[in-house]
């Protein structure tokens, strides 16, 4: 969702990838969904694992929640800055589906909205 989000905001300005500690099998039909529905979009996207060579070049990484990356993926001294996010979880509240989602994608498009403003400025 945030990386849908990030290229919404920033357009070409800013390359974009995703990838995730333990990636599954397909992405969420209903996290695309969510997305959609402010005009962000999962089209070109897969699940894949972080990698070196998805990481070269990389500035910033972002972490959502407690997911821990591979320490020798961050080695050397053109190491990207890691940033980590702790997101809300309304399912910890009762709160499911395309409402839980709606949440969750709130709270990373203000996030999203205020990293694209500090890169591209």
């Amino acid at each position: 969702m945030a990386a849908a989000l990030t290229r919404l905001h920033a357009g070409e300005s800013l390359t974009v990838r995703s990838a995730g500690t333990d990636p599954g099998e397909r992405l969420s039909a209903e996290a695309a969904a969510s997305v959609e529905q402010v005009g962000a979009t999962f089209r070109g996207e897969y699940p894949k694992a972080i990698t070196e060579g998805l990481l070269d070049g990389v500035d910033r990484i972002v972490v959502i929640g407690e997911a821990e990356i591979d320490p020798a993926l961050l080695d050397g001294d053109d190491a990207p800055t890691v940033e980590r996010w702790q997101t809300d979880e309304p399912s910890e509240r009762g709160i499911e589906g395309q409402e839980r989602l709606a949440i969750i994608r709130d709270d990373l498009d203000t996030r999203v909205r205020a990293l694209v403003q500090e890169l591209l400025v």
